[in-house]
This record gives structure tokens, sequence and C-alpha cells, in this order.
């Protein structure tokens, strides 16, 4: 049993135990329409980090564009019956369905937004570790190129997600 599968089933329990308030991860219905709404959502946030970059908010622009890739996220995983409401939860399912071959993302395209247990294998910072820095700590500047590869790295997450819905 490999660690997405292991954390899948954990996820599942812990869902099922708290109900519908849950932490974890629940299997649903099928909703092509929410994942649509959830692509929607995304392409907001996109236009929201466009939008705090042009007036000089980088350190938001950041959270918005780690918002646009879970919202992406949470666009498949309605796609595949299931509904999340733990970001581990959310990786872990995503990864799982890389494993299982049903997604045509990779799982370096995941480890951008969320590296979890391979941040040392990583040259740069994942999206959620960069959020965190700049939401939580003092800094509020980043480097030019870094927010605009973030900016097209965003761009290009919502189409691949878009191509996915539509297989």
């Amino acid at each position: 049993m490999t660690y997405a599968e292991k954390k899948l089933n954990w996820c599942l329990k812990k869902a099922e135990k708290e109900g519908r308030k849950h932490r974890g991860l629940h299997i649903i219905a099928q909703d092509t329409r929410k994942a649509d709404d959830y692509i929607k959502k995304a392409e907001h946030n996109l236009e929201v980090m466009r939008y705090l970059i042009s007036g000089g908010f980088n350190d938001w622009a950041i959270s918005a564009s780690f918002y646009a890739h879970y919202h992406c996220l949470s666009a498949i995983l309605q796609k595949f019956g299931y509904e999340s409401r733990n970001q581990e939860c959310t990786f872990v399912a995503i990864e799982h369905l890389i494993e299982q071959g049903k997604i045509s993302l990779q799982k370096a395209d995941l480890y951008k937004i969320f590296a979890s247990e391979r941040k040392n294998e990583l040259e740069e910072a994942d999206i959620v570790d960069l959020r965190e820095r700049f939401q939580y700590g003092t800094e509020t500047l980043i480097e030019k190129e870094r927010i605009n590869a973030l900016l097209k790295q965003t761009i290009n997450f919502i189409e691949k997600t878009k191509g996915i819905l539509q297989t």
C-alpha cells in the first residue's frame, strides 16, 4: 500500500467519524456542475492575483495563486466524487488519482503546490510554503521573476485542470 493509499484511507475514516462538518475526505456523487463552479472560482482567484500584482501587492498575490490552484484540485475531486475539507487530504486524494492513472497530472505538478515530506528534494519552495511565509511572516517583497513565474504556473494549472475535467 502506497503512502497516498494509507493517508487516503485515514482521510476517509476521519470524515466518516466526524460527520457532516468533517475535516477529512468524503465520497460523494460526482458533480460536474460544482467542478465547473470551482474552475470559475480558480479563474476569479487568477484575476485577483493579476490585480494584486498590478497594484504591487505580490505578497498577497501568492495567496491568490494558492487558492486558484486549490480550487482546481477541488474541481478535480468533484469530478471523481470526493469532497475534501482538509488541505492535506485534498493533496493526497489527487496524488492517489495520479497513481491510479485517472488524471493526466504528474506528481511534479502537485509537488509545486504542496510537497509534504518531499520538501527537501525540491530546489524551490512550493506554493504552500510561499503562502505561509508571506501570509504569516513579515515579508512583503518577492522577486519579480518569481511572481511572474508563479502567475504563469497558475494560468497553466487552470488550463491543465480544464483539460482533466473535459476527459
